[in-house]
Parts: C-alpha cells; structure tokens; sequence
C-alpha cells in the first residue's frame, strides 16, 4: 500500500465507495456507502500507486494503458471516473494539486499554440488513424461530434440524422448557397446540405485521411461536381461565403488564436451570411486541459470557458442571433460509441494493439463522465454581420427542422464500403 495514496484518497473519497486491491494483496475501502457511485480498482505494481499518488490526473489513465491498474466493474474505468468527478472538488483542493492546476494554466497558452504547423500536427495525431477504428463506433455516417437525442431512446444513427437536421436549420439554406465546412470531418455533414439544396460545398480538414474518405463519398454519392474537400487552414482561405458552418473544430483552435479565429470567420462571410458554431464547453470557469488527454488524444486541444469566446466574438463584430447549450446529449452520444467500441475490441486491436484499445477507452468513458457531471456541454452559436439576414423570429427554425425530417433521403447519405480490419 502506498501511504501518500492512502492518506489522499482517505480525505478525497467522501461520497460513494471506492475498494482499492494493493499490489502488495491488501484491500481497503474509502468512503460511504451513502449516495454515490461505487467502484473497485486493483493496483499491480507499486510504480503505478506511486505515479497516481503523485499525479492523478495523468497516471490512472497511463497505468490503465499500460496494464498496472485494472478497474473490476463490468462498465470498465467508468465507474471510477464517475466516482472520482463526484468528488473532484476535494482532490483539487489539495496543495499539489492546485500546484500543478495552476501551473497548467499558466502554460496553456504554449501548449494550445496552434499555429498553422502545429494545428496540422497536432489534429493529425488524432484523425489520421485509419478510417476502420471510426467506422468500428461510429454511426454509418461517420459523424465525429455530439448527436442530436431528440428521443433519449433513439439509437446513434437516428440521433446524428437529427444532429444534421438542427445544424441545416439553424444555417438557414437558400438554394444555391455556397458553405464553408471548417472541420470537415469524414464529409457527412457536407452531403447532406448538398441534398438539401445547397450549391457548391468547401469542406477543409487538416487530416488527409479525412479528405480522401470525404472525396471518395462524394464521388460515391455522384456530387463531387457540387462537393470539394481540401486539406487546407482555414487562415489560408480566401472568401465569401454564403454559409460557413464548424462543427466539433473549434476545440482545436486554442485560447490564443480564437480572435484570429473569428476575425477570418468576418473575412470569409458574405455580408448577409448566417454562421454555425458547434462546439463543446465548460460549464465553469477558465481552467487548464486535462494532461492525459493533452497527452495521448487531443494535443493542442482545448475547451473554452464562454467567457473566453464570446470577447474574442464580441471584438469581431459578428452579431451573436441564438445560442444553444445541449446538456447531456454528448453523455448519450459517448456511451453508444464506448459501447461499439468495445463490442469491436477485437477488431481494434488488430488495427493497433491492447495497449491502444485500453487508451481509447479510457478516452471516451472520461468524456461521458464529465458531460454527465456538469463539467462540460455542447453549445451551438449562430453568428452574421447583418441583423436582418435572418427571420425576426426563431419559427424557421422549428419549421425547417420539421420539413427536413419528412425529407427521407435526407436522413443518411452512402458510404464507400467498409475495407477488412484484417
């Protein structure tokens, strides 16, 4: 047993019960078995108690990469995370916690440096995986951000149609316009607004694996004359737009560049253009990014605080028409992946190892965690340069949304087959 960890989980663990197995065989319970949730986590080396004991927030989720912690529960590392965000304020109360939390954010700035180099670098170490780990989980348009649960009991495919249903809503399409898609994604948002009768679609990403699978579905579909995918900056853009939509991009941007952010947002938008941001935020105040997360997922990645966006809107000039916080959908949306995922371990494992299969799990279950205890949301913000390039009232939006959902070819877009795992 490792006393530092000991003492520090004694006075954290106040609500639900975590049972903690030693490397050494020993067992000893924390907390109450009052409300809360409850966990049971086995050590198996003392290198690893000591590297939680000393930096928790980055060493559970290594030494569950690398075999030394095991969590017991059948829901795998979720129940602990969900214990340890329960009780999270006593944890970040601690001395050298709050050392290292300020220290964290007092170098963010550096590590969400996004410049046009990095940016490339840092979303290809995430999205240029091979499109079959995607297509393991994801739903058979490859939507990569929070789905819409229009009903708590739809499955993922149906709340991600919904998801692009609400976004070409609130875009306000008029036939013919031309869209910005930043953050391209596997091109499935692009697809269906060209079925909606949007005219030519630019769709950048900084991942090639992403345009060639987006470029391969659009001649797939026969709309590659309407549809272009690049890799391409959206700072080496050049305009105007009728549309620009960003969906599940601006994570990456990072504190230091959301003014240059927004202000290409005013350079690349036609002056009756209409806007849609997607984004996860925090619910709370300015912080820091997680370091596991930083480390092995997302480099350069970061969510915002609205308090640090909305300045950097505010000096743009772009008018801010609705904005949306959508709670717990990206809760639901994680949950269904993390459980294709796993019910694709094997397969995942084949395309890079255990190892990796552990890492990407630990990934999504602390995500849903943190959407299910308040941490984080989903909000999408419509922004213009002209007050009255939208209806007076927010009925277009309902109605729109309503005669898409009639719109049956709407609802899915064809997939270029999927290639073997083997």
């Amino acid at each position: 047993m490792n006393r530092l960890l000991d003492y520090l989980l004694t006075k954290v663990i106040k609500r639900g019960t975590l049972q903690v197995t030693w490397s050494d065989g020993s067992v000893k319970s924390y907390g109450r078995r009052s409300p809360g949730f409850a966990a049971h986590v086995q050590f198996h080396s003392k290198a690893a108690e000591r590297g939680v004991a000393l930096n928790p927030e980055l060493a559970v989720g290594e030494a569950y990469m690398s075999g030394e912690l095991t969590f017991s529960d059948a829901s795998g590392p979720l129940a602990f995370l969900q214990l340890a965000d329960d009780n999270w304020a006593g944890l970040r109360d601690l001395a050298w916690t709050k050392a290292l939390a300020r220290l964290r954010y007092l170098t963010r700035r550096w590590r969400q440096d996004n410049d046009v180099k990095g940016a490339k670098k840092n979303v290809s170490h995430h999205y240029d995986l091979d499109e079959r780990l995607y297509r393991l989980f994801l739903d058979s348009d490859m939507q990569y951000s929070c789905a819409y649960f229009e009903d708590v009991g739809d499955d993922i495919d149906k709340a991600q149609a919904a998801k692009k249903r609400h976004i070409a809503a609130k875009l306000a399409l008029k036939p013919g316009v031309s869209v910005l898609d930043i953050g391209c994604g596997w091109g499935g948002l692009g697809l269906a607004l060209a079925r909606l009768g949007a005219g030519h679609i630019t769709g950048v990403t900084l991942a090639e694996e992403q345009r060639r699978v987006a470029s391969d579905r659009a001649r797939a579909a026969g709309l590659q004359s309407r549809l272009s995918f690049e890799v391409k900056d959206y700072r080496a853009l050049s305009g105007p737009f009728d549309r620009i939509v960003s969906v599940g991009m601006f994570e990456h941007v990072g504190v230091s560049h959301y003014q240059e952010f927004f202000d290409s947002a005013v350079r690349l938008l036609a002056p009756d253009g209409v806007m849609l941001l997607h984004s996860i935020a925090r619910f709370g105040r300015p912080a820091a990014s997680n370091p596991w997360v930083t480390k092995y997922i997302f480099p350069g990645g970061y969510v915002p605080a609205l308090s640090e966006v909305m300045p950097a809107i505010e000096r743009s000039g772009l008018y801010v028409t609705d904005i949306e916080v959508m709670r717990l959908h990206y809760a639901e949306t994680l949950k269904a992946w993390r459980a294709r995922f796993r019910a694709h371990w094997d397969e995942a494992a084949r395309l890079y190892d255990e190892r990796f299969c552990r890492m990407w799990d630990f990934y999504l279950a602390a995500f849903e965690s943190c959407f299910r205890d308040g941490t984080l949301m989903v909000v999408q913000i419509q922004l213009v340069k002209d007050l009255k390039a939208l209806p007076l009232t927010r009925d277009y939006m309902f109605n729109t949304e309503e005669r898409y959902r009639a719109n049956e070819e709407f609802s899915g877009a064809r997939v270029v087959p999927l290639r073997s795992a083997n």
